[in-house]
């Protein structure tokens, strides 16, 4: 399984910083609060960033983090799928997390070769936490994200 430049397009599309483009340091992304640099990269404890991140460290970086998605996701999708599928479901294990998508509906759906139904399972993962009510609402960055991921996944036909 491999990434193309569509999937890196989309994600820096909706991966970015709090001033936009990428962020050259650490910050709490919304509404998890993790600490995330360049596009979308969760800091984790072993690394560091003690200078800001260049174009080419945030590019290279956005580049590591899609490899270990597509080895993660190795073996886990069991029909055929084009690219413009692989790069979608990148973008949306990106975001969700790969312990959320080999659980979800939208894997299950795909499995059974149900091409349209694993499609509309995107707008399903709009929602997030809000911390001062504890109940999930839908975030209009997360709603444009998933349309963006089901029309990519879409986009050469199922």
């Amino acid at each position: 399984m491999k990434y193309s430049d569509a999937a890196i397009a989309l994600l820096k599309e909706f991966e970015q910083g709090p001033d936009g483009g990428f962020a050259a340091r650490p910050y709490p992304c919304p509404p998890g609060g993790e600490m995330t640099v360049g596009w979308g990269h969760v800091v984790r404890p072993s690394d560091r960033f003690t200078d800001p991140l260049t174009a080419e460290r945030a590019d290279g970086l956005l580049r590591r983090d899609l490899e270990r998605f597509c080895t993660l996701m190795t073996g886990t999708i069991r029909v055929p799928v084009k690219q413009c599928m692989i790069d979608a479901l990148l973008c949306f294990v990106f975001n969700v997390g790969i312990g959320k998508f080999l659980a979800s509906t939208l894997l299950v759906k795909l499995n059974r070769g149900d091409y349209a139904g694993s499609a509309d399972e995107f707008s399903r993962w709009n929602k997030a936490r809000d911390k001062e009510t504890g109940q999930m609402v839908e975030l209009d960055g997360l709603t444009r994200r998933r349309r963006a991921e089901r029309d990519l996944f879409l986009r050469d036909g199922v």
